[in-house]
């Protein structure tokens, strides 16, 4: 099986949760935006935020402020605010020095998507970025799988992992594109969900099962 491990980003590598509140917190601050339309953003931008949510937020509450100004004041705070800690990026460089092809498939607007990956040091450390802003296309779809593959200058006809913390999208998808899965613990199990290859709390329990598998 080919050396190719697809990563999820946000929940995965990255803490979306907490740099999400802290950027719409940052947000509203900067602009004096009442209670009730940071508490939109907070409802509507939960699991996914994009250009067009910020035209709504404009038209919603009448805002002044251009909506492309706010995603991408947005884009930035977000980028500010992410984290990665030291032990996922240590792993990510030590499957790279094992000669693992590592990439991301990820859902979200690729300009926020890539300006989290550039912030935390991510970028450095990967050999290529599918995003499904990238063709308005969403995980479990298998093209957003194909084309990080692709963008790693690899088949997925070789094989390889999908490593993440969505059951349906990454695990589910990640079967459907014929890679054996990692699945980081937490959200519910569907039903009628195949069972991963591995279930870990962590993704630096993952990067360590990947690297058993070189040696």
């Amino acid at each position: 099986m080919a050396r190719l491990a697809l990563f999820d980003l946000d929940g995965t590598l990255v803490d979306r949760h907490a740099a999400f509140h802290d950027a719409v917190a940052s947000l509203c601050h900067a602009h004096d935006f009442r209670p009730e339309i940071q508490d939109w953003l907070l409802a509507e931008l939960a699991d996914r935020a994009n250009a067009a949510d910020f035209a709504r937020l404009r038209e919603t509450f009448a805002l002044i402020e251009p909506a492309a100004q706010l995603w991408q004041e947005y884009v930035d705070l977000m980028a500010d605010s992410v984290t990665c800690r030291p032990a996922v990026l240590e792993g990510l460089a030590r499957l790279r020095s094992a000669a693992w092809t590592v990439g991301i498939a990820t859902n979200g607007a690729s300009d926020i998507q890539r300006a989290k990956l550039a912030a935390v040091g991510i970028s450095e450390l990967i050999d290529g970025v599918a995003a499904s802003g990238d063709m308005e296309i969403r995980k479990p779809d298998v093209r957003l799988f194909e084309l990080a593959a692709f963008r790693c200058g690899v088949s997925l006809a070789d094989g390889g992992w999908m490593i993440g913390d969505n059951p349906a999208g990454d695990i589910g998808g990640g079967h459907q594109a014929g890679l054996r899965t990692i699945w980081l613990r937490g959200r519910p199990w569907p039903e009628d969900l195949p069972a991963a290859h591995h279930v870990v709390d962590d993704v630096t329990d993952a990067i360590t099962i990947l690297l058993n598998e070189t040696e």
